[in-house]
């Protein structure tokens, strides 16, 4: 499970240290892709399966299902981190995410993010209040 949040820097190559914690799940490879609120989602590579797979099983009528599918495997990019837990984050995916120098990496249970630093303090600034303020569930049965 990945949990925790990390500062680390976006080298001149594109490249990024994935946190140490983090080294024994993703040691056999990663698949990077488009996520939500425009950051990156990082999986471990079986995970990644799994969750393209249940995108997968939607029907292809529907056509959400379908939009999802294409945004995110068209821009998936795989790889098998470095010995010091290196990966390249393709110019595409920077792009998408606004990625500069300094980053914000969370482990969010089954995946990795990737924000901009200052995305990431804006979207934490609004979710946090949200969240601390909420009435009842905010996740129904869970939380």
């Amino acid at each position: 499970m990945f949990l925790g949040t990390y500062a680390p820097r976006l080298d001149e190559k594109g490249r990024i240290i994935l946190p140490a914690k983090f080294a024994e799940a993703i040691a056999d490879g990663v698949v990077m892709t488009r996520g939500q609120e425009r950051c990156l989602y990082v999986f471990a590579r079986e995970e990644f399966e799994r969750v393209a797979e249940r995108i997968r099983a939607v029907p292809a009528a529907n056509r959400d299902a379908r939009n999802a599918l294409r945004v995110f495997l068209a821009g998936a990019h795989d790889e098998v981190p470095d010995k010091q837990r290196r990966v390249t984050i393709p110019p595409v995916l920077r792009a998408y995410a606004g990625l500069d120098r300094d980053l914000a990496v969370l482990g969010v249970g089954d995946r990795i993010e990737i924000w901009d630093a200052a995305a990431w303090e804006a979207n934490l600034a609004t979710t946090e209040d949200a969240f601390a303020d909420a009435e009842g569930e905010v996740v129904p049965g869970v939380l």
